[in-house]
């Protein structure tokens, strides 16, 4: 570890040994010492929960490397307050490369997500990084290289007092990408079912979710840029206050 070089953290959600965190963390090797602290095993789409009734399991990998048998915001968690695990605390986080886009509605469910939201919530700037599962991970961390080393220079310079940034960036597969465009969350729609199976015992059980998924076009859109060919990026809020609603509560709220 350099004293001179900040601490860049990498997590993810498809586990520890996924192709995906290999890839970004030896293209963030050139902006800081980067350290992995990633779930075990694949934890997509287990958002942001976090495991209080049962003990964890934090293992070494190789140097720098640790799994944590929990989710992705467990890693995050244990990773920022583990008092012997990072030398500092670390000025940018990055979750991913995800095997699987995170774009409008997947916010709510990415584990990906959650992992840089972790942090954020921490007062650390965060990115999450996504490309569809056939999608370039080198690419998508070269991509995520970029972006990385602004969000980086703007941690390094921002005043204590102002919040922390966290950013969702979604890659296409490439080769040919136009750039990076700063965009809003669109939609996805998936198909919503609960198909009933029986086991090889008779006994039921349930598989929910469809296998696809469409999305509108819209204007500014995570989704529609990303159709076009950009690479995605849009910034995310940790507060989830409806504030345009307040006003019209308040109103309400008063009537006799």
């Amino acid at each position: 570890m350099s004293l001179n070089r900040p601490v860049i953290l990498v997590s993810n959600d498809d586990g520890v040994h996924a192709s995906g965190i290999a890839a970004l963390a030896s293209a963030l090797e050139s902006l800081g010492d980067v350290y992995v602290v990633a779930p075990d095993t694949e934890q997509s789409a287990r958002s942001h929960a976090i495991t209080l009734t049962r003990p964890l399991r934090l293992r070494s990998v190789r140097e720098r490397v640790f799994s944590v048998d929990g989710t992705p915001a467990d890693s995050v968690y244990v990773a920022l307050h583990h008092r012997d695990l990072l030398p500092l605390r670390p000025s940018l986080v990055v979750s991913g490369v995800n095997h699987g886009l995170n774009m409008g509605s997947d916010v709510f469910y990415s584990g990906t997500i959650a992992a840089a939201r972790e942090a954020a919530l921490r007062g650390i700037d965060s990115l999450a990084v996504s490309t569809p599962g056939d999608g370039d991970v080198s690419l998508a961390a070269k991509i995520a290289l970029d972006v990385a080393a602004k969000l980086l220079r703007q941690a390094l310079t921002r005043a204590a007092s102002q919040p922390a940034s966290l950013w969702n960036l979604n890659v296409p597969r490439g080769p040919e990408i136009l750039g990076v465009k700063i965009t809003r969350q669109g939609e996805r729609i998936y198909d919503e079912m609960v198909e009933v199976r029986a086991d090889p015992r008779g006994r039921p059980y349930l598989w929910i979710g469809g296998p696809t998924v469409r999305h509108p076009t819209l204007e500014g859109a995570d989704t529609t840029a990303f159709d076009q060919g950009w690479a995605s990026l849009t910034p995310l809020t940790i507060d989830a206050t409806h504030g345009q609603e307040i006003g019209a509560m308040e109103q309400l709220f008063a009537q006799k």
